[in-house]
């Protein structure tokens, strides 16, 4: 199959109508036309991306990134990325086609990647709301669930729209890998709960404990005192 030249205003209506319409976007999206078109696309996605995430690390709006890498990452997060995207669209491809095998969906590797680089739209919305979690990580948590639940819904509907998966087994997967995201989110926020108040439990521990390490210490006074005056 020839490889088609790229079309940027095509490309910026799919990604429109991939992130608002899925069902509509999946239901008419072409499943040829080569490689070259999918790997554009996820090395676009996995710029964008890359590029939002830089600014966040640069002006410290994400404090989780500004602290575990400090201003000396630079530019190297967005080379990271680009390369993650790559490799992310070429096994996504291969991940999602096992899934729509289960689903007795197609299995043709080219249609998997292309919808794969479709649902790789999500990869800088997600990067733009990271930034919640550097106003409040509970607030960060609940965004990135709900980005998540909706890779999910987009997931589903190239399954059943594209790539012709039967529905119910469709569903089923959809719903357990809901549950993924839900049950690490949630144990993440109660970790995080406990965590704020492991330090307040621990200066209301101190001064008890240096209360006792002061009567120890006066009561061993004491005693040397009485021994030294019966000695005397």
């Amino acid at each position: 199959m020839a490889e088609s030249s790229f079309d940027f205003n095509k490309f910026i209506e799919e990604t429109k109508s991939a992130l608002l319409s899925p069902a509509e976007y999946f239901s008419t999206m072409s499943k040829t036309g080569g490689f070259v078109e999918p790997l554009i696309k996820a090395v676009i996605y996995g710029t964008l991306a890359g590029i939002i995430n830089f600014l966040w690390i640069t002006f410290n709006l994400v404090p989780a990134f500004g602290s575990m890498f400090g201003g000396g990452l630079g530019a190297s997060v967005i080379v990271t990325s680009i390369i993650a995207s790559i490799i992310g669209l070429f096994i996504g491809g291969a991940i999602v086609l096992v899934i729509s095998a289960i689903c007795s969906g197609s299995t043709n590797y080219e249609e998997n990647v292309r919808v794969t680089a479709s649902l790789m739209s999500l990869y800088p919305v997600s990067a733009v709301f990271s930034l919640f979690t550097g106003i409040n990580l509970i607030l960060g948590g609940i965004v990135s669930l709900a980005v998540s639940l909706y890779g999910i819904w987009m997931l589903y509907n190239a399954l059943i729209k594209s790539l012709n998966a039967k529905e119910g087994p469709a569903k089923v997967i959809s719903i357990i890998f809901a549950v993924i995201p839900v049950l690490l989110i949630a144990s993440s926020l109660f970790c995080y709960k406990a965590a704020q108040k492991l330090p307040d439990a621990m200066m209301q521990s101190i001064p008890s404990s240096e209360k006792q390490t002061q009567e120890a210490i006066q009561k061993i006074l004491e005693e040397a005192k009485k021994q030294s005056q019966q000695q005397q």
